[in-house]
């Protein structure tokens, strides 16, 4: 691979006729790097798209191309890209399902708007990849049609798919007025009963590890259980049998639905499973007194989903913030906080609650100022960041705290240059400084000449504009590629130097 020239291809400061020099000399690989450009002309990018399949398909994905840049025959890929974007042309859809390549009709099967006779052949293609594709996608009718299907991976597409009607969905979680799938992939092709040996080695082989079946397919309809339980267009009545289901990953994809009768929940907060009981733990349709109840749980991970909870009680979670572990993160709850309730919060007496709203990038100056000047480094870390903080109260904060809070300082986007400059000499040093300097939009020539001097803060610098263009020029003899790359895609690399480079 030529790192200058992929780093050339994605240059924003190439002119027109360099891009053109450059798609005239270049391998397929440079051709997905150009096409990644948002200046090509209307001819560039069919050029590009002519000449290679892989880069067709791409365009096609992006929204380049149009039905009239594409062939059917020559490029089924950009074909089925764009009839995936809805902006193919149906005649393809036809074209497309007569193919003798089951992977091309595969993805057919899960473009939408097909034709209903395109439709009809999907849905009795030999390949049951193929049926399971468009079962995943298609219309309420035919995965009603779907689900009677004899194979269980079909109607374990049908459990997955959002526009299967309520009825189905019920019909196929729990088997009532269904006959049983006759076959599955696993005694499709081997002699039942069969386990899948999650090491197997033979060559040919395209069984997922832990594929099961019995007779009774249990792999598979392990699988459409946990499609149907976490479909959101399945009935509530259906899921209360399931709460006390043998498996620990079923229940645990019943806690999550966000449509759990009350009953269900109860049951489910007495799970002996703590993954269980930890997904319910962050479920919005809990009610406060089962949040209380989950927030006393012996298990750390259960305690902390509380915390994750957008409804908890602010007076729980102060009790959680410091215990539960929480970390630099926004909480639902202080995200979803009213004003009165971040001024409680950020006075509060724990500095663990007062680090949790210093996450908020939008509190009103009097408040962002008073967290600037807190006493705990943690605290200052969350708010260091915070747009709106003046030059004096971000030198403060290194001045009183030093190597906690200095990397936070040089994210924040408002620091100044001169601040940045001297971040890249603070002692003792810290090599994080160094790449967020290397990233500021405000860094100076002389704070990125310093973070070349760091392994990981060179390749960020090498592609900041604001290097010098000599500077950049000699980074192209860097024995990093990445180094390499990135300034042969800085748009301050001097205009002699990439026409010189371009063959």
């Amino acid at each position: 691979m030529d790192h200058v020239m992929c780093g050339l291809a994605v240059n924003p400061a190439l002119p027109s006729e360099l891009v053109d020099r450059l798609i005239a000399a270049a391998d397929p690989e440079l051709d997905q790097a150009l096409a990644g450009r948002e200046d090509l002309s209307r001819a560039q990018t069919v050029m590009l798209a002519r000449r290679d399949e892989a880069t067709a398909v791409w365009l096609a994905y992006g929204g380049r191309l149009t039905a009239a840049d594409v062939d059917p025959a020559t490029q089924p890929g950009a074909a089925l890209a764009l009839l995936e974007n809805g902006a193919g042309s149906p005649e393809w859809a036809r074209l497309l399902v007569a193919r003798p390549d089951a992977d091309h009709r595969q993805k057919l099967a899960a473009c939408p708007g097909l034709p209903p006779d395109v439709v009809d052949g999907l849905a009795v293609d030999p390949d049951v990849r193929v049926v399971a594709e468009l079962a995943l996608w298609t219309t309420a009718d035919t995965a009603a049609r779907l689900a009677r299907h004899p194979y269980a991976e079909v109607r374990s597409a049908v459990a997955a798919n959002e526009r299967t009607p309520p009825d189905v969905l019920a019909m196929l979680l729990t088997g009532d007025g269904i006959p049983p799938a006759r076959w599955c992939l696993v005694c499709d092709r081997e002699t039942t009963p069969f386990v899948h040996d999650p090491h197997c080695r033979r060559p040919a082989c395209t069984l997922w590890p832990g594929a099961a079946c019995d007779g009774t397919h249990q792999s598979t309809v392990h699988e459409l259980t946990d499609r149907a339980l976490g479909n959101p267009a399945t009935p509530s009545e259906a899921l209360a049998g399931f709460a006390d289901h043998a498996s620990m990953p079923l229940r645990r994809r019943l806690a999550a639905r966000p449509d759990l009768p009350p009953s269900v929940c109860e049951r489910l907060a007495r799970d002996p499973s703590p993954g269980v009981r930890a997904e319910l733990a962050g479920n919005p349709v809990l009610d406060e007194k089962l949040i209380r109840v989950l927030a006393a749980d012996p298990d750390q991970q259960v305690r902390r989903s509380v915390a994750f909870h957008p409804g908890v009680p602010l007076d729980v979670l102060g009790s959680l913030a410091g215990p539960a572990r929480i970390g630099p993160t926004m909480l639902p709850r202080i995200a979803g906080a009213s004003p009165a309730e971040v001024e409680e919060l950020a006075r509060s007496p724990h500095a663990a609650v007062r680090m949790l709203v210093a996450e908020r990038r939008d509190l009103p100056a009097g408040i962002r100022d008073e967290l600037a000047a807190d006493p705990d480094a943690k605290v200052l870390k969350a708010i260091a960041g915070h747009p709106g903080l003046s030059e004096d109260r971000l030198r403060a904060m290194v001045d009183r705290h030093g190597v906690r809070v200095v990397t936070g300082v040089a994210a924040n986007p408002d620091a100044p240059p001169s601040l940045l400059e001297d971040l890249t000499r603070h002692e003792p040093p810290v090599r994080k400084v160094l790449g967020e300097v290397a990233r500021h939009r405000a860094a100076t020539p002389g704070a990125l000449l310093m973070c070349l001097a760091d392994e990981r803060a060179r390749r960020a610098a090498a592609g900041h504009p604001a290097l010098p263009p000599r500077v950049v020029a000699g980074l192209l003899e860097d024995d990093d590629w990445r180094v390499v790359e990135a300034a042969a895609a800085n748009p301050s690399l001097p205009l002699a130097v990439m026409a010189r480079l371009v063959p």
